[in-house]
């Protein structure tokens, strides 16, 4: 099967996948949020947040340089992914293991404190599930991973069901999702067996070889978890005048951003599929390839992001609404900020890859130390006087610093710029779009139709202007 195929198949496998499973999640989400409230849906959002701080830092980098460990030629998988698991088991022991005494110390009411507790065992499974996924993507068997997301969504949905049914409350909720992440990591690493024989191992020798090429992409990490994060966290804390409660706007801010990590988890899940490509193509001499397969790949992003950016402008207030409930739909407006950050993520992901696959990540630590501090800065000045407005406006600037900063660093050392070609055909085909949406909007058409019609102007239009051609997304050989 040649490269493109192999991608294409990949792509498709986990587009399908992904869809099916965020279908679930949203509709676990659905049941969370109209059985939890806007306040409850606060508090879940509060715990989720806060565990996400920990298991960011437990990541060490190890979940982006497995994939560049691996694909070089000679490399001894089965030590390096067997350390690589060993040195997670710690780092996620040690950092996760921190959560439930942190917060101990914050003004946090005593539900969301023992959610932390409860939380923190499902943000475990996660934390060893990641450093099994390089081995898939750099086999390019994502459809591996796509069955064991898609079984512990189902297996989430169920949960969330039961809790909701036997009036488990918030913190039943919560078992659900140590539940469905404990059923991923089995899966995960059931299906490595074909590819490695995997065994924890501590050769503190390796792991200093590890550290060392992981380090400036822990600090990336660290910092971009600042800017990712701290708008939910801080939203939590920041003490303002509030007409329905602090961690009720928590609810809706939370619920906005549940739609978007669904959307943004096509460009990790492509970049991470272009990553070993990249790597190999970088690491045996071919500029040319290497630039090819990253433009190909920048415009798989643009043809997917552009829609998304503009179709949500008409339909955000609708979408909540279907998600969350008539509770939240205040969240339409945050949604529809919000989508700009997304946009920016799309764009940006990709060549934030592409640093990594030239071995420049050491490069990008000072524009995340920058952006981090900025962005909570503006956290700090925004959330008190605009709440959720503030902090999603903030969110924005934050992931467009970013994406340009990766795109300035990808210049640097690569002398690759995309072509704005395709870009220009996807907003013309996108204008053509928001006119349609604009008319199904006046006549109040359902939503469903809307969104299937908006699609459809979008890719009949960007097919007529020729953007929509082999020649696009094809990754040469």
């Amino acid at each position: 099967m040649e490269l493109s195929a192999k991608i294409a198949y990949n792509t498709a496998v986990q587009i399908t996948s992904k869809i099916i499973a965020a279908l679930l999640g949203l509709a676990a989400v659905a049941y969370i949020t109209r059985y939890l409230g806007r306040e409850g849906f606060g508090q879940y959002t509060t715990i989720i947040t806060f565990l996400s701080f920990f298991a960011i830092m437990a990541d060490l980098g190890l979940t982006l340089v497995t994939v560049q460990l691996i694909s070089r030629p000679g490399a001894d998988e089965d030590r390096i992914l067997g350390n690589l698991l060993g040195l997670r088991l710690v780092s996620a022991v040690i950092f996760i293991g921190l959560a439930p005494l942190s917060v101990i110390f914050l003004p946090y009411d005593p539900l969301i404190k023992t959610g932390v507790a409860v939380t923190a065992l499902a943000f475990f499974f996660i934390a060893m599930n990641q450093v099994l996924v390089g081995l898939f993507q750099k086999n390019l068997r994502m459809d591996k991973v796509s069955i064991a997301e898609v079984v512990s969504r189902a297996v989430l949905l169920l949960g969330v069901i039961a809790a909701v049914r036997l009036e488990r409350g918030l913190l039943g909720v919560m078992a659900a999702m140590v539940l469905a992440n404990a059923v991923s990591f089995f899966l995960h690493y059931l299906f490595s067996l074909n590819f490695a024989r995997i065994r924890l191992r501590f050769d503190l020798e390796t792991w200093r070889q590890i550290i060392t090429k992981s380090w400036p992409l822990a600090v990336t990490i660290v910092f971009n978890l600042i800017y990712l994060k701290a708008d939910t966290l801080l939203l939590s804390l920041v003490k303002r005048p509030s007409q329905i409660g602090i961690i009720a706007e928590v609810g809706i801010y939370g619920a906005a951003y549940k739609v978007i990590d669904v959307l943004i988890t096509f460009p990790f899940m492509f970049s991470g599929l272009i990553l070993p490509v990249l790597t190999a193509r970088w690491a045996g001499g071919k500029p040319r390839d290497f630039k090819n397969t990253l433009q190909a790949a920048f415009n798989v992003m643009v043809i997917m992001a552009i829609p998304l950016a503009v179709g949500a402008q008409f339909t955000a207030e609708k979408i909540m609404v279907l998600v969350a409930g008539d509770e939240f739909t205040a969240s339409g407006p945050v949604l529809r900020i919000l989508i700009l950050a997304a946009l920016f993520i799309f764009l940006g992901n990709i060549f934030a890859h592409a640093i990594i696959a030239v071995d420049k990540q050491r490069r990008i630590i000072g524009a995340y130390i920058f952006t981090a501090v900025t962005a909570v800065i503006g956290y700090l000045l925004f959330i008190p006087r605009f709440s959720y407005f503030g902090a999603a406006w903030v969110t924005v600037y934050s992931e467009a610093a970013i994406a340009a900063a990766s795109l300035f660093l990808v210049w640097k050392y690569t002398k690759f710029l995309p072509s704005p070609r395709l870009p220009a055909k996807a907003l013309a085909a996108a204008a053509v779009m928001a006119l349609s949406l604009y008319a199904l909007n006046y006549w109040t058409v359902n939503l469903f139709i809307s969104l299937l019609t908006a699609a459809a102007v979008y890719f009949i239009s960007l097919y007529l202007l020729g953007g929509l051609s082999r020649k696009n997304i094809k990754f040469s050989e």
